[in-house]
C-alpha cells in the first residue's frame, strides 16, 4: 500500500508551529506491514527527509515536485495521502483520492468543528487533536485506522485470489 505523507505546512504561516508535526511521528506508521511511505514534502521541512528518524524507510519525492500537476501525478498513483493541513491535502481531496488530514486542536475554520469528515471532500477523513492531546496521540489513532485499512485490503486481495 503506497501512502503519501506531508508533515509540515509553509513556515511563513502564522500557526504553522501548531499545525506541522515533523517527520518523526510517522515512524509509528512505517512499522505497519505492507506499507510504503512516499514523501511529498516541499519547502524547508523537506530537509528532515535527508536524515529521517532511524527505522523510517521511505522515498521522498518532494524535491522532484515542481508544481501542482507534478504533485497530482504522484498523488494519482498513491492509495492514500496522510497530511497535516496543507495544499496537498486539498489537492488530494479535490482529486477524490483518499486523504487523512491531521489537525491541531485549534485549526483553520474550513475544517469546521466536531467532525471526522469534510463536506467539501467526500474522500477525506479528519484526525483531530483532542483537549490535552499531542501529535503522538493523533498518530496512535491514525496507526490503528491504517492497520485496519491494510488488513481489509489483505482480506479483499485474498478473497480475489481465492475466487
Amino acid at each position: 500500500m503506497r501512502v503519501g505523507i506531508v508533515w509540515a505546512g509553509s513556515a511563513w504561516h502564522g500557526k504553522d508551529r501548531k499545525r506541522s508535526c515533523g517527520i518523526a511521528p510517522f515512524l509509528a506508521l512505517a512499522r505497519i506491514p505492507g506499507l510504503r511511505l512516499i514523501g511529498l514534502q516541499k519547502g524547508a521541512a523537506a530537509a528532515e527527509a535527508l536524515n529521517p528518524t532511524p527505522g523510517l524507510g521511505f522515498s521522498n519525492f518532494g524535491g522532484d515536485l515542481n508544481d501542482f500537476s507534478d504533485t497530482a501525478a504522484l498523488v494519482s498513483v498513491l492509495d492514500l495521502v496522510i497530511s497535516v493541513d496543507t495544499a496537498v491535502a486539498h489537492l488530494a481531496g479535490a482529486m477524490g483520492k483518499p486523504v487523512w488530514v491531521l489537525l491541531p486542536l485549534v485549526c483553520d475554520w474550513r475544517w469546521l468543528t466536531d467532525r471526522q469528515d469534510s463536506p467539501w471532500y467526500p474522500s477525506m477523513r479528519l484526525f483531530r487533536q483532542g483537549r490535552g492531546e499531542t501529535w503522538p496521540d493523533v498518530f496512535h489513532r491514525v496507526a490503528a485506522a491504517l492497520r485496519d485499512l491494510a488488513e481489509d485490503r489483505e482480506r479483499l486481495a485474498a478473497t480475489r485470489d481465492g475466487a
